[in-house]
């Protein structure tokens, strides 16, 4: 569907993620994040999900055991809660992009290193 005088809004579904165990979240927190140039993550874990967008730059984006995946702008990507990210690298130029992170209302978005 395309814009038009009688269709001003046109809305379009980009990523439609289904959590493996439901909880419940009494709040989202959003982050910008900016990476260095050529800086790596290294292998990490998130107390809950994270859903996120790239803004600028690009990332290389890989679950531990899946596909390698090159991240540009405008890009979406899905971590799930206790999974084990084995990249989240910025390219060569960095990249900036907005992360957010649903939590129970007493918790705060961690981030661990194993």
């Amino acid at each position: 569907m395309e814009l038009s005088a009688e269709n001003p809004v046109v809305r379009v579904v980009v990523q439609d993620v289904t959590l493996p165990e439901p909880r419940p979240f009494g709040r989202i927190q959003s982050r910008r994040i900016t990476i260095a140039p050529g800086a790596e993550s290294g292998l990490h874990v998130h107390n809950g999900p994270v859903i996120g967008s790239i803004e600028t730059g690009t990332a290389i984006y890989q679950i531990e055991g899946g596909e390698e995946r090159v991240l540009i702008a405008g890009d979406l990507f899905y971590e799930p809660e206790g999974g084990r990210i084995a990249r989240f690298d910025a390219g060569p130029q960095g990249v900036t992009f907005l992360g957010h992170f649903p939590v129970g209302a007493d918790e705060e978005p961690s981030i661990e290193f194993p």
